[in-house]
């Protein structure tokens, strides 16, 4: 018998500057975790728009993150488990006065709880891949971001 999906949002955070940056966080004091971008699980009731915004700001602290659009639904098992997921990656603006990097404390009753996320902008297109290849679809946002080490997923 095979379980139903986790479904789930991944947010491109795009800030455009005179380089348009993407934002990524890397968990304080665990560093096998990887870079990441703000990404979870979509609750009851709520659209993979309000996920995104809600889990961007749970994880970043930033509030006035914009929904562009959706990028692409990815239906790759988890990594470590092969648990069955359905992630929708969704492009969002962040405003140009966002702060360059930061620590965030989340908040709340999720798994995240406590933990210290070390947010930042990296500059497009990204020079290393990120954890869980999460930037396989930079691309379809503008095809000069994709990642040499991921390339692009059709």
């Amino acid at each position: 018998m095979t379980s139903s999906p986790r479904i789930r949002v991944a947010a491109y955070v795009i800030r455009r500057r005179a380089v348009p940056e993407l934002l990524v966080f890397d968990h304080a004091g665990l560093p096998q975790a990887g870079t990441q971008v703000p990404a979870g699980g979509v609750e009851p009731g709520e659209s993979p728009q309000e996920a995104a915004l809600r889990e961007v700001t749970e994880e970043t602290g930033l509030l006035t993150a914009t929904v562009v659009g959706t990028v692409a639904v990815d239906g790759r098992p988890h990594p470590d488990t092969g648990q069955p997921r359905h992630t929708t990656f969704l492009h969002l603006r962040a405003p140009h006065d966002a702060p360059d990097a930061w620590e965030h404390r989340v908040h709340g009753g999720g798994d995240d709880a406590g933990l210290v996320f070390a947010c930042r902008f990296l500059p497009l297109p990204l020079r290393h891949p990120l954890a869980d290849a999460q930037d396989a679809w930079l691309h379809r946002i503008d095809p000069r971001w994709n990642t040499p080490a991921t390339g692009p997923h059709r």
